[in-house]
């Protein structure tokens, strides 16, 4: 817990920006990978991209739950998913499934243990 804490007190403005950036790739292959998951252009992955690590850190600032797909098990698994699915209210051109946002968790959970850096 005391990790967590001084894990997220010492968070700034460059981790957002990595986080952003590795995510938007991770999230360029995810939505190539998963049937029911497209994004429509470079803009909307762009956005997508800042869309989930916004929503990642205020659901790690709120309610202290780590959104990475494995990184806490099935609530980090169902925190991700959502997240995912949620994304397409912000963004236009972003349009994914819940069966879509499911295996997109997965997809995206293999491929940041693959890529160094979190992402989500």
């Amino acid at each position: 817990m005391a990790e967590n804490v001084e894990r997220t007190q010492r968070f700034s403005i460059g981790q957002l920006l990595v986080r952003w950036l590795v995510g938007a790739i991770v999230l360029a292959v995810t939505a190539f990978l998963t049937p029911g998951f497209t994004i429509s252009g470079i803009w909307p992955l762009i956005i997508a991209a800042a869309v989930i690590a916004i929503l990642d850190y205020i659901v790690e600032k709120i309610l202290g739950v780590d959104a990475t797909p494995f990184g806490r098990g099935l609530t980090g698994f169902i925190v991700s998913a959502v997240i995912i699915y949620v994304v397409q209210y912000f963004v236009a051109g972003y349009d994914v499934t819940i069966l879509g946002a499911i295996l997109g968790a997965l997809v995206y959970g293999i491929i940041n243990l693959l890529i160094p850096g979190r992402t989500m």
